[in-house]
């Protein structure tokens, strides 16, 4: 498996998740590996029961399937055996742990999707539809279900503790809440809530931005360590006029003169568009007449985790 050790100095525990797992995604080729692919091999070995358990054999069958695909798009890229005996470990490692060499499908499926290259909603709305009854509806029971097999993925990295430890329950309530406590929801609701980005899944959105910042280059020079252009996450202060942060000066903790931790600062994966300079501006104008009490009573974090729906006690930001 990819060596994490060096992402661990990450202080912000969404974002040292998210890494690690984009180096394990790539690591297993998965990044490579659409949706529909990913649909087209269930379909071919009829792994349509959810709550069946998959052996170890069918789970090697449908992952060669899956490799032996991606390797004719991308032939000097998989490494077929290999892929298969590295994502058939991490699959174990993460929902066998008591190594009883069974799997359900619903855990298969999670673990594969999650990790593969899709929109972040189609992953969503994939993910639902296993849960859902088939008129589309779902219970409480059937919530935890897919909450319990997605919060393996980070517990296996041995970070579940900033997503609110094992226990889902907080999570289903809090979901269930922002339905004013319907019996059941539909996955347009389910999306809404995805979308304020939850304490449990909080690392699937960010792995999400960490694979859009990788390939990114801002116009911008970085206050501390001086790179330009920066390439990466770029951080901008809310509070001084042209003032930008790299993403390893950020993740470290390190800062320049006269700028504190808890000033509001605003992440960009990708390059900033003119519309978001004008009113970064606008908002920089507003925060140079606020005093330094402000700051200290309204720590609003334009990072991570964004509006994170906190189930439980207060994480880390």
């Amino acid at each position: 498996f990819p060596p994490t050790a060096d992402l661990n100095n990450v202080r912000f525990s969404a974002y040292r998740t998210a890494m690690k797992l984009r180096r394990l995604q790539k690591a297993l080729c998965l990044d490579l590996l659409s949706l529909s692919a990913a649909c087209d091999a269930l379909d071919q070995h009829n792994l349509k029961q959810n709550d069946q358990p998959m052996d170890i054999l069918q789970i090697i069958n449908c992952l060669t399937t899956i490799y032996d695909r991606l390797e004719q798009e991308h032939n000097n890229l998989v490494n077929v055996p290999l892929c298969v005996d590295m994502c058939l470990n991490w699959l174990l490692n993460v929902y066998d742990t008591g190594r009883t060499g069974r799997i359900r499908v619903l855990s298969f499926k999670t673990g594969v999707v999650s990790l593969c290259k899709a929109h972040l909603e189609d992953k969503y709305r994939y993910l639902f539809k296993q849960v859902a009854s088939s008129t589309g509806f779902c219970d409480q029971r059937r919530l935890g279900l897919l909450l319990h097999d997605s919060i393996q993925i980070p517990r296996q990295l041995g970070e579940v503790a900033s997503f609110g430890g094992s226990n889902i329950e907080p999570s289903v309530r809090s979901c269930f809440q922002f339905a004013n406590n319907k019996p059941e929801i539909e996955a347009a609701l389910f999306l809404d809530w995805m979308r304020l980005e939850p304490q449990s899944m909080v690392w699937l959105p960010v792995l999400h931005r960490v694979a859009a910042a990788e390939t990114a280059k801002h116009q911008a020079k970085c206050n501390i360590c001086k790179e330009c252009p920066i390439i990466g996450f770029r951080y901008r202060s809310l509070k001084h006029f042209n003032y930008d942060i790299c993403q390893s000066c950020f993740f470290s903790g390190r800062v320049a003169k006269g700028h504190k931790m808890h000033y509001p600062m605003v992440e960009y994966c990708t390059p900033t568009t003119s519309g978001e300079d004008v009113r970064d501006f606008a908002k920089v104008l507003k925060n140079k007449f606020r005093t330094k009490r402000y700051f200290a009573k309204h720590p609003r974090m334009g990072y991570l985790p964004v509006q994170t729906v906190l189930e439980g006690d207060n994480m880390e930001t």
